[in-house]
């Protein structure tokens, strides 16, 4: 997680945040919050139907388009490759791929 989190009053309209990932500085994937099959609102209340969310959790909703199995060839990641993901107006971090020791 990084670099940091959000509360609520900082985001005014979370079904209008720009996501984004880049590979070695390629844009591999950029979409909206607003173009998920299901709404933040949506998300938060269907997962506190059956789990009390606390101060401090953090709900995953997955990935825009532009996964690489989806690619034409497929672009996996490799060794070094250095991935940034980011929110538009949020934060973004950075991190390099590595083999397993």
């Amino acid at each position: 997680m990084g670099p940091w989190l959000a509360t609520a009053d900082e985001v005014p309209d979370p079904q209008k945040l720009r996501l984004w990932t880049t590979v070695n500085g390629e844009l591999r994937q950029n979409g909206y919050t607003g173009d998920m099959i299901f709404s933040v609102r949506q998300i938060v209340s269907y997962i506190s139907r059956f789990m009390t969310l606390l101060p401090g959790d953090v709900i995953i909703t997955g990935t825009p388009s532009g996964v690489a199995m989806g690619m034409t060839p497929p672009k996996y990641l490799q060794c070094g490759d250095f991935v940034e993901c980011g929110v538009e107006g949020l934060g973004q971090t950075g991190h390099r791929v590595v083999a397993l020791p």
